[in-house]
């Protein structure tokens, strides 16, 4: 069997990391044969292969992603939006390259920024090949948002848009929602949802009438991320072995949906109610970090930079006492499978799929959404709780029986079997 994998990046965010995980569980268990069909890459990996080989070939890909920002900046409400949305009308035809027309199966993930628009998907789906789409976020079901929050224009055909400037009925929102009625009509896909959050939501998507739907979470390498002694990995990252160290972590920490001041603001509730942790707790920063930012943190922050060796990265999630996620959309976070996998406990919000990993008080801490207060009072309940290591093994159990690769790979490959 054979099946390409398209993504628009083979390194950055979630989507990329999620579909190289799937891409090398289906090898190692079952045998598939798949290669990775990027725009941008950056690794070294001979199964991932970049449809911009050339130094203008890079300047292209370059120019469409220029050009996707560019179509969308007279319609933006905000530069505070201007990721949030993409309108897919940029992309670059794929369909003849050639581990498109030798795959069997094609499995779409992420691939907005220039890489895939609504068109070359339509050409992609004429093919008639099977086609798995796994959803990291809700774009493929909305007119552009990536998260449409308490919006739910996208049940029925878009309009209203809260990230434009002038919303209206037959805003950019609904021209491109019936843009993507007409690439996905007579191809019904399977829309693979990360948690049965996204499940829900698709479901309820006026796009998806008629498709099937169903939740595969991520699989995760618990050999790689696995437990070793805090005390090892604070040494071989140069930290203090004498402190409960609170991590925060994210590709772009200042991302506005990573909430980051509400992590700030639980920090200075913590330390009004308990003065006694300055002394006692330091923070761990990893991810690309305004340094500003940074500086405002009312404790002594470590700052490991942007992290990509998968190894450094579980030496970081080892090195906490406890993950600190405020995120304020999610679909199923590739950190707190990370950290759980490595034997550390989560505090976050209780919004989109983070309640199907965190079990409050059981491996983690569920607090109120958008309440610093609440993720103050987390910090502490883990701090007080977890002195033996019981909410550490409980993680590391949640991962191992939910999110490995071996359990993920035998869910994909007879989703493969029943469309071959």
């Amino acid at each position: 069997m054979k099946v390409v994998y398209l993504n628009t990046s083979d390194t950055g965010g979630g989507a990329a990391i999620a579909g190289r995980r799937i891409l090398k569980a289906l090898e190692q268990y079952h045998g598939v044969e798949g290669h990775m069909l990027v725009q941008e890459k950056n690794s070294n990996e001979d199964y991932i292969t970049s449809i911009a080989q050339t130094s203008w070939q890079k300047r292209l890909a370059w120019g469409r992603f220029v050009a996707e920002r560019l179509l969308f900046l007279p319609h933006e409400r905000s530069k505070e939006v201007r990721f949030l949305f993409n309108l897919g009308q940029v992309g670059t035809d794929v369909s003849e390259h050639p581990l498109v027309q030798q795959a069997d199966l094609i499995h779409l993930h992420w691939v907005n920024f220039g890489f895939q628009s609504t068109s070359t998907l339509k050409k992609l789906f004429a093919l008639k090949k099977p086609v798995v789409w796994t959803f990291h976020d809700m774009w493929a079901f909305t007119g552009g948002c990536h998260h449409s929050g308490d919006h739910e224009g996208y049940q029925q055909e878009c309009g209203y848009c809260k990230f434009l400037r002038n919303p209206s009925p037959n805003d950019i929102s609904h021209r491109r929602w019936l843009a993507k009625k007409d690439a996905y009509a007579g191809t019904p896909f399977v829309a693979v949802t990360c948690s049965r959050w996204l499940e829900g939501r698709a479901r309820k998507s006026s796009l998806l009438q008629g498709f099937r739907t169903q939740t595969i979470n991520n699989p995760i390498d618990t050999e790689l991320f696995a437990p070793i002694p805090k005390e090892q990995a604070r040494q071989q990252l140069g930290l203090p072995t004498n402190k409960e160290l609170v991590l925060f972590a994210a590709m772009r920490v200042n991302a506005i949906g990573k909430g980051f001041p509400y992590f700030e603001e639980a920090l200075q509730i913590l330390l009004e109610r308990h003065p006694e942790l300055h002394d006692k707790v330091e923070l761990l920063v990893f991810g690309q970090a305004d340094q500003e930012m940074v500086n405002k943190l009312p404790l002594r922050a470590h700052q490991l930079g942007h992290l990509s060796d998968p190894m450094k990265i579980a030496l970081a999630y080892n090195a906490a006492s406890m993950f600190v996620t405020p995120s304020l959309e999610e679909n199923l976070p590739n950190t707190i499978m990370e950290s759980f996998a490595c034997g550390t406990p989560v505090v976050g919000f209780e919004v989109g799929g983070i309640p199907e990993m965190i079990d409050h008080q059981r491996n983690g801490y569920l607090a109120i959404y958008r309440s610093a207060k609440s993720i103050a009072e987390g910090i502490q309940w883990v701090l007080d709780h977890n002195q033996e290591g019981v909410l550490s093994a409980n993680a590391r159990q949640k991962v191992l029986s939910t999110y490995a690769e071996k359990v993920i790979a035998a869910q994909y490959y007879q989703l493969y079997q029943s469309l071959l």
